[in-house]
């Protein structure tokens, strides 16, 4: 009997935001590795390695992301309850190690650790930690959000703490996205308007005093606002402008697949941050529609656990990551556009970075986890 019903468990239908964002989240990887083999193919071949050799590797972070995935989906509510504070404390521990001799340094910013030859990004995983700290927290003082000291105690000392670490490596892009994470989680607890706009506003003033009291990240936000950015082509506007190219070059239909010619190291980080500017060379206006289409449905099932669910705790930790998700999305294709200057953020499941994927996948397992919690629609009843 007890057989019987474990099998009825495993083989009971999913909600449609489980099929939605399951579906999607595949889709964007698979794109993902097709546009990074076809980003890296020509750099590599370069450095004499085989063309395939930078898709490989981020192949088996997806091998290794997707069944993470669809694990975490299996797991209950209360397992991510449980294991908030440990995940938090576990992450910063984590990404402590980038100030250790592990970690190492690009661009300016010290935001990596490399353990046995494989290199690894560890705020990755403190955006998922912190997504869920941040809904049990808010959950359990979910009967006292309207005052303003449960609100902001623990959360944002100790929030303030976990991306303090990640300035420290001076990565304000990665910064930002955990900013808003926490305003996304904090918006869709339910708490009064005025609450949430006083963190929101201190959010906003420290980015600009970060920008402003740093030489480099004020020189780039200058090069964005520069009208005439071909004055500075060989220095900030370098990238900027190659990225527009790249997308204006591709037309509606693009040049096809593999046909890049800003790839020929023409752009830097093709493969990463500047992925959807390869994406709108080779595929046009057509593969950008796409990818922007994909990020959609995946937003619409993300927001439909969010209005779907009874409990606070999905409710709260659903909007942290898809603010995150879905936020950082838009965010990477702004900056390709030019809408806003370099961050150096990737895009969610395309962009090089098995540590982003990996992260971004598990966190869709959560959100699966909770797409099973949903309970059932009610039937329509048709009077005739």
């Amino acid at each position: 009997m007890a057989a019987r019903v474990s099998l009825g468990r495993v083989l009971a239908p999913v909600p449609s935001e489980f099929l939605l964002i399951a579906s999607t989240a595949l889709l964007l990887t698979i794109f993902g590795l097709v546009m990074v083999l076809s980003a890296t193919s020509a750099t590599s071949t370069a450095a004499g390695q085989a063309p395939w050799d930078a898709a490989m590797k981020q192949a088996v972070f997806a091998v290794i992301g997707v069944p993470l995935m669809f694990i975490a989906s299996r797991l209950p509510i209360t397992f991510w309850k449980r294991i908030a504070w440990p995940a938090l404390i576990g992450a910063v521990a984590f990404q402590l190690l980038v100030f250790t001799p592990l970690g190492h340094g690009a661009d300016g910013n010290r935001n990596w650790i490399t353990i046995a030859g494989f290199q690894a990004q560890p705020s990755e995983f403190l955006k998922l930690a912190l997504a869920l700290w941040v809904g049990y927290v808010l959950y359990r003082k979910r009967t006292l959000l309207a005052m303003w000291r449960h609100v902001y105690i623990p959360l944002v000392p100790v929030a303030g703490l976990a991306i303090a670490t990640v300035l420290a490596g001076r990565d304000l892009g990665t910064a930002m996205i955990l900013v808003l994470l926490v305003l996304g989680a904090l918006f869709f607890s339910g708490v009064r308007l005025r609450i949430f706009i006083l963190p929101a506003l201190a959010a906003a003033a420290a980015v600009a005093v970060l920008a402003v009291t740093s030489p480099d990240r004020m020189r780039r936000f200058l090069s964005f606002l520069n009208p005439n950015c071909l004055d500075d082509y060989f220095n900030d506007c370098y990238q900027p402008l190659h990225g527009m190219w790249g997308l204006a070059g591709g037309g509606v239909f693009g040049l096809g697949l593999g046909n890049s010619k800003e790839k020929y190291d023409w752009l830097p980080a093709a493969a990463n941050d500047y992925i959807f500017a390869i994406v709108g060379e080779e595929l046009g206006l057509i593969g950008c529609a796409v990818v922007l289409g994909l990020v959609a449905l995946y937003a619409v099932g993300a927001f439909h656990v969010i209005r779907r669910t009874d409990d606070p705790f999905v409710r709260i930790v659903a909007g942290g990551i898809t603010v995150w998700v879905v936020g950082q999305a838009l965010i990477n294709i702004g900056v390709v556009l030019r809408v806003f200057p370099v961050l150096g953020v990737p895009l969610p499941f395309m962009s090089q970075g098995g540590t982003s994927l990996v992260s971004v996948l598990v966190a869709s397992g959560v959100l699966l986890s909770f797409a099973r919690s949903l309970p059932p629609r009610r039937a329509v009843s048709v009077v005739g």
